[in-house]
């Protein structure tokens, strides 16, 4: 009961600082960068909505809620996951976890978005100066994950995060801190989430491509070459707080429902349901929805997810496929692939 109370007193805590550090979220839109640390992976996961902060394990807890990668069923486990994102944009996953006995789960994982290449214009050549460029945008991250008691999960993650646009780049790095609580209130099955992702340090843009060619009006000197120096811009940071209850069904079937609450620093709050039946702990079906009601009308793009997955156990080994749909507004739906092996 004393652990249980110093839980709920850390997420109050986290509350009050989202009041201040989020409040005017939906003001800020469009001020904020580095927003593919919001694209989702793993297709479990978001075929369940985003719902899965307080019911998310293993490895594909390490986008959602690091504290979830102390459930790590086997002694190691590899992820690799690939999404169609919208604008035929790639996203291709890859994690690796390896669980230290006595010590905790340490995962390493890389993001990276795929685009096709981008003509290359300037003012002279406003259609083009027949040079392309593809962007990069990579996410590296090396997590620490440990089961406290029989009911308490932390983890942590820090990501170092790269991007580079044509002759301009910036490099920052960003926090996931999150906790699990199971067992809520001697309720077996219950769980609460809490994470807190994406702070750090501002970033900012250098290189060549911020040069150019001007002259200082009324000096007596020849054109020459100026730097522009580009405004910082903050992370997208979120606070995210969930319950989930798991309840079987006869004996050889389990229903799984979870919800979560969004607080994001640069966009209105979402708020996410998910569930999942699955049978003999071999065949599941999982659905979910999410909405944002301040920009549910025209500017929110993401409602209902659906998917299934497979999993198939041998001898030291555990093979598992899972499929997600996710319908987006305005552009064609996300079709998101993963692959989890488990020694």
């Amino acid at each position: 009961m004393k652990t249980l109370r110093v839980l709920v007193l850390a997420s109050l805590v986290l509350a009050l600082a989202a009041q201040t550090l989020y409040a005017s979220g939906n003001n800020r839109k469009g001020t904020g960068g580095a927003t593919e640390l919001l694209i989702p992976v793993g297709a479990r996961d978001i075929a369940m909505g985003g719902s899965t902060i307080s019911t998310t394990f293993g490895i594909e807890a390490l986008f959602w809620n690091p504290a979830g990668v102390a459930k790590l069923n086997n002694s190691a486990s590899l992820l690799l996951s690939h999404m169609n994102y919208i604008a035929d944009i790639g996203v291709e996953y890859g994690a690796v976890a390896a669980n230290f006995e006595g010590f905790g789960v340490v995962s390493f994982s890389v993001k990276s978005l795929s685009m096709d290449a981008i003509d290359v214009t300037t003012t002279q050549n406003p259609d083009g100066t027949g040079q392309t460029f593809k962007p990069q945008f990579l996410t590296v991250g090396l997590s620490y994950s440990r089961q406290l008691s029989d009911r308490i999960a932390v983890g942590v993650t820090g990501n170092l995060i790269t991007e580079r646009l044509g002759d301009v780049s910036t490099n920052g790095v960003a926090f996931n801190i999150g906790v699990i609580y199971d067992n809520l209130g001697e309720v077996p099955g219950l769980s609460l989430g809490v994470a807190v992702k994406n702070i750090g340090p501002q970033m900012t843009f250098d290189g060549p491509g911020l040069y150019r060619l001007a002259t200082v009006n009324e000096q007596s000197r020849p054109s020459q070459l100026y730097k522009i120096d580009a405004a910082p811009f903050e992370l997208p940071s979120t606070l995210e707080f969930g319950l989930g209850y798991k309840s079987s069904i006869g004996e050889q079937s389990s229903l799984l429902l979870a919800s979560t609450f969004q607080n994001n620093n640069f966009s209105g709050d979402e708020y996410k349901v998910g569930a999942e039946l699955a049978y003999n702990n071999m065949l599941f079906l999982r659905g979910g929805y999410s909405m944002s009601p301040k920009n549910q009308t025209d500017e929110y793009l993401y409602g209902f997810t659906a998917g299934a997955g497979l999993n198939y156990q041998m001898e030291g080994l555990t093979i598992s496929v899972d499929y997600a749909y996710r319908s987006v507004k305005f552009f064609d739906g996300n079709n998101v692939l993963s692959l989890k092996l488990g020694f």
